[in-house]
């Protein structure tokens, strides 16, 4: 195998290296104190308007779109080390290149499935980063990591659907820029095909019957760095038939199309969470005495720092081999891959963050450094895009197939 990046990845590389030290890493200071005095901790502090329009300016822009007609035409391999570098700063740098979740899935899912009026009405805005947006598809009252257990009822009435249901924990929902919904819920929910009794609908956050009830919070704290998650309830909610994503009961597939590429874009950008907390755990190492000689020279110390960069050399690898099967072989000759870097790469990385969390003692779990927010975010994510029980059981059947 080739490991070397290609010349317009290096490009890329360099540029965006130059991006985060000059713009991103000042900005999340001055964020956090923009955030503090905004009459609303959801709305989006003027830094990041002001990193936006940077990165936009210099070509950073949409850059995990492989459709080089709405993105940057970048392949997965391409995007990878890129997304990876956006993940040092995840709160930050991925909303200032607009390639934040769920906009990116959302836009991938209207770029690949939406019809030409939901394109311009919805996909271009987002492009632009005009507007965001949210994927509703967990509810509380129900097992969500089975998509077949959805509840949220989607009924015809005449030339349009009614929605009802609830959902939660609805990224980005809190965020009053969020004017779309992507709700997916069931059109036939006596089918005979478990899997095609769902559908997805677009719904704007203004069409009456939806409320945004309330915002749900992470490990205790809430999670307003890109627009919170949140309980929202759609009461009756009436859209035209014609906000119909793809076609009735195809619901279940576009779930999966749309997850396949989240779930790599996640591992991509826990690489750089791993890089950034093993940054902190040397720096930390090396300004401290405690026992009579520097953290540095304590033994547990280099057995920490070894065993995170080997882990995270050995992630990379996977990643790296996953983006380049879904971009040669495609999503689905790639399945095993991508469930083996999502059941992975959170797991080892939660671990890396926790040993520089306890190098940094009470200062690791504090506000003044950025290891507690990037615990929160790596361990949620052994639980989003499907907890990895999920991924193991089905992973663990592949392999089982071939022996019986």
């Amino acid at each position: 195998m080739d490991f070397a990046f290609d010349a317009r990845t290096e490009e890329l590389r360099a540029k965006l290296l130059a991006f985060m030290d000059e713009y991103v890493y000042p900005a999340e200071a001055v964020a956090e104190e923009q955030r503090a005095l905004l009459a609303s901790p959801w709305d989006t502090p003027a830094v990041v308007d002001e990193l936006k329009a940077e990165a936009r300016s210099q070509g950073l822009w949409n850059l995990f779109l492989p459709d080089a007609e709405h993105g940057a035409g970048l392949t997965n391999l391409q995007y990878a080390p890129l997304a990876e570098i956006t993940g040092r700063s995840p709160h930050l740098a991925p909303t200032a290149l607009n390639c934040a979740a769920p906009d990116t899935g959302n836009m991938e899912v209207l770029a690949q499935f939406g019809d030409e009026q939901q394109k311009k009405q919805w996909l271009e805005p987002l492009l632009a980063g005009e507007i965001r947006s949210a994927f509703a598809m967990t509810e509380p009252e129900v097992a969500s990591s089975d998509a077949t257990n959805i509840t949220t009822h989607i009924e015809r009435d005449g030339d349009e659907y009614v929605v009802t249901g609830r959902k939660w924990y609805i990224s980005g929902a809190m965020n009053p820029d969020c004017k779309i919904f992507i709700v997916m819920g069931k059109t036939d929910p006596d089918g005979a095909d478990i899997r095609r009794q769902q559908s997805m609908v677009l719904v704007p956050r203004d069409t009456p019957g939806v409320t945004v009830k309330r915002a749900m919070q992470v490990f205790g704290y809430q999670d307003h760095s890109h627009g919170g998650h949140a309980e929202v309830v759609f009461d009756h909610a009436r859209v035209p038939v014609t906000n119909l994503v793809g076609e009735e009961g195809g619901g279940f597939a576009i779930a999966q199309a749309r997850l396949g590429p989240g779930r790599i874009h996640h591992c991509m950008r826990l690489i750089g969470m791993a890089e950034r907390a093993i940054e902190l755990m040397c720096r930390r190492a090396v300004s401290r005495d405690a026992f009579g000689k520097a953290l540095a020279q304590q033994g547990v110390v280099h057995n920490w720092i070894a065993d995170a960069r080997v882990t995270v050399e050995q992630l990379r690898l996977l990643v790296l081999k996953t983006a380049w099967m879904m971009d040669t072989v495609g999503n689905r000759g790639a399945h095993t891959e991508i469930q083996s870097i999502k059941i992975a790469t959170p797991r080892a990385v939660v671990d890396i963050i926790d040993r520089a969390i306890q190098l940094h003692g009470a200062g690791g779990v504090s506000q003044d450094f950025p290891l507690a927010e990037l615990y929160a975010s790596a361990r949620t994510l052994m639980i989003a895009d499907g907890p990895d029980e999920v991924h193991q059981r089905s992973l663990a059947r592949r392999e089982l197939k071939k022996y019986l």
